[in-house]
């Protein structure tokens, strides 16, 4: 879970520093890349527009959501081996230093508009209504004209986290997928994945620099980096579906992700999308299949798009998100009494 004048974090454009999103680009030495979404949608005089309705009055609100009630089992496994790494904190604190932290934030506020209540204020509802699901404080939330399909998150210590929405992504989702999008980027704060992410790729970046030594704990660090970084995307897709509470919402976003465009999404079908995941699944299957499909995976920064299509169809039939969905529910009708 994709650049700045220094070597960028994970993001999907090459001159952005940022954290993850919702894409699936491979990671190098100079970064990764990563998607994500904005939505308008045409008026009669053809101009656009952002669209949101006020409040979805049917929706169920965690008041009570710890990260780990939706956490991918990868994720808690990951998470633990990068911590139990000896040294990596200190490094990683390091190298991201004050002066490193204010261009990566000035670089992403001093080009890209602000939302608020007044300003594009239906697109700052659906920020606050998807962080209100998730019980979690809603970040700053900015838009920024680019060409490059993509949405990141950016974790500051002692600053206020915030997302930035690349426009790009207006014309390819619907409503519901841009503010699931939003819930993805939420997850990442929801989980403290910012701060590690930010860590993550500041480090094997900042690791490489250094003769020797560098090329050494880098080397050694990029697997499991980056099976952390695949991991924490399968859990911020969670996110996605617990605000959306429709798995064909989140499904669709990485369908139009994978192949989408603004003339063909009307033509799109999950269902289709899902029994090509199907497919993957089982051309993987044999020994061979296994070997390529962990070949094509092992350099990126997110699973494969049918892979999480496919996982978060899972999820969306469990009875731990069922559970989840039940508790929330009880929760919201006996603060309504």
């Amino acid at each position: 879970m994709a650049s700045i004048p220094l070597p960028p974090p994970v993001a999907l454009s090459t001159h952005k520093p940022s954290l993850h999103g919702l894409g699936f680009k491979r990671l190098s030495s100079s970064g990764a890349r990563l998607a994500s979404s904005l939505l308008v949608l045409k008026t009669e005089n053809g101009r656009r527009r952002v669209r949101s309705s006020v409040c979805r009055a049917s929706a169920v609100v965690f008041r009570d959501l710890d990260a780990d009630d939706f956490r991918h089992p990868l994720d808690k496994q990951n998470t633990l081996i990068l911590r139990a790494i000896p040294g990596l904190n200190d490094l990683g604190k390091a190298l991201l230093g004050s002066v490193t932290e204010q261009i990566m934030l000035l670089e992403n506020i001093g080009t890209s508009v602000l939302v608020s209540k007044n300003q594009l204020p239906d697109l700052h509802q659906l920020m606050v209504e998807a962080a209100q699901i998730l019980n979690l404080e809603p970040p700053d939330l900015y838009v920024r004209q680019s060409p490059v399909p993509n949405a990141y998150t950016l974790a500051i210590s002692g600053k206020k986290p915030f997302v930035v929405v690349h426009t790009s992504l207006v014309e390819l989702l619907t409503q519901k997928e841009l503010q699931a999008v939003l819930a993805h980027e939420l997850g990442h704060l929801k989980c403290d994945h910012g701060v590690w992410l930010t860590f993550a790729n500041i480090l094997t970046l900042g690791a490489y620099s250094v003769p020797g030594l560098g090329g050494f704990i880098a080397q050694s660090l990029e697997d499991q980096l980056f099976r952390w970084l695949r991991a924490a995307e399968f859990t911020c897709d969670r996110a996605a579906l617990l605000v959306a509470q429709d798995s064909k919402v989140v499904i669709s976003v990485l369908m139009k992700l994978a192949g989408g465009s603004p003339s063909l999404a009307d033509q799109l079908n999950a269902d289709a999308f899902l029994e090509q995941a199907r497919s993957y699944d089982k051309a993987s299957s044999n020994p061979v299949g296994w070997y390529i499909r962990n070949a094509q995976t092992r350099q990126l920064s997110h699973p494969l798009p049918v892979l999480r299509a496919r996982e978060i169809d899972d999820w969306s039939r469990s009875q731990e998100y069922k559970d989840l969905l039940r508790r929330a529910g009880q929760i919201n009708n006996v603060q309504r009494v």
